[in-house]
């Protein structure tokens, strides 16, 4: 049967398409561009939704055996097959430098462990660069899930209290916002309109989307867990804590509340794209690298 090229369907959100490369990511069992990644990143607030109809696929009868994507915007590119369609790489490269880049430079993200596809991106002229993604590890059942918090703390999920205020609330101040002088939150119905699509929507379980509630009633540390019970592995995205509530382990039993269910459900490990200490510190450990490989656009 001959493998067609198309292109993802010209819409963002919930599409037969997404279900569609989400299924292709599931089976791949990717851990450089996982199911769980293309699930947050398709209703993202900051998803380049003009540029999903450059996304590329490749097809075998109504199976997808290949995708080259982006994450959120264009300009670094992942190109992803099943392993016995690995020859498509060359060509889902090429495609990508002419769909996927922005501006002058393209960058194709690469596992570190995968000697053909980086003596592939050599021979057609590409360079490893310094930039890198890492993840860690959970190993469920090799590292204890218990925390406390501190007195009048509580634990509440997006199921229990489905409050998008306080969702991003807790995102913007954790994520530094205020500190880098932007002010505080503006919340508008444009926030709630994407929260609803981001929260409300398949594959998403609001019992895995979990937060630390401070005395006053504000959410004060997030941290939002995917796993799909076809998977040995769940994924942490995102985790952030109000500045001025770091240091009390909040963080820490946010992140162990969702391993620990998500170990109830089947997971075996729980994948993070960080390294970061504050994971290493809470029985995470180093798993794999990538690097971005890149050219000037149009250098041969």
């Amino acid at each position: 049967m001959t493998v067609r090229f198309r292109n993802y369907i010209s819409e963002a959100g919930i599409t037969e398409d997404y279900h569609k490369v989400r299924e292709f990511l599931l089976k791949l069992g990717s851990t450089n561009f996982t199911y769980a990644r293309w699930d947050w990143m398709i209703t993202h607030d900051y998803l380049d939704r003009e540029a999903v109809g450059r996304i590329g696929i490749w097809e075998e009868g109504d199976q997808v055996v290949g995708v080259a994507t982006f994450d959120l915007r264009p300009g670094t590119a992942f190109c992803m097959t099943h392993p016995e369609y690995d020859h498509l790489k060359k060509e889902m490269m090429l495609y990508s430098e002419d769909h996927l880049s922005e501006g002058d430079s393209f960058g194709v993200v690469i596992p570190d462990s995968d000697m053909d596809y980086q003596e592939l991106a050599a021979e057609l002229g590409f360079f490893a660069s310094e930039s890198k993604e890492s993840d860690a590890v959970f190993h469920i059942g090799k590292a204890p899930t218990e925390f406390n918090l501190p007195e009048g703390y509580k634990l509440t999920t997006m199921e229990e209290t489905y409050d998008l205020y306080q969702y991003y609330r807790v995102l913007w101040k954790g994520f530094n916002h205020e500190l880098n002088g932007e002010g505080e939150l503006k919340f508008s119905e444009e926030n709630e309109k994407a929260g609803n699509l981001q929260m409300k929507r398949p594959n998403v379980d609001l019992n895995l989307k979990i937060a630390i509630v401070a005395p006053d009633g504000n959410f004060v540390s997030y941290c939002g867990m995917w796993y799909d019970k076809r998977s040995d592995f769940a994924v942490i995205e995102p985790v952030a804590t109000d500045p001025d509530y770091r240091r009390k382990g909040l963080g820490k039993a946010a992140v162990l509340e969702g391993i620990r269910r998500v170990g109830e459900m089947g997971a075996r490990k729980v994948l993070v794209g960080s390294s970061q200490q504050f994971y290493y510190s809470i029985g995470m450990r180093p798993f794999s690298t990538a690097s971005e490989w890149r050219r000037l656009k149009g250098n041969e």
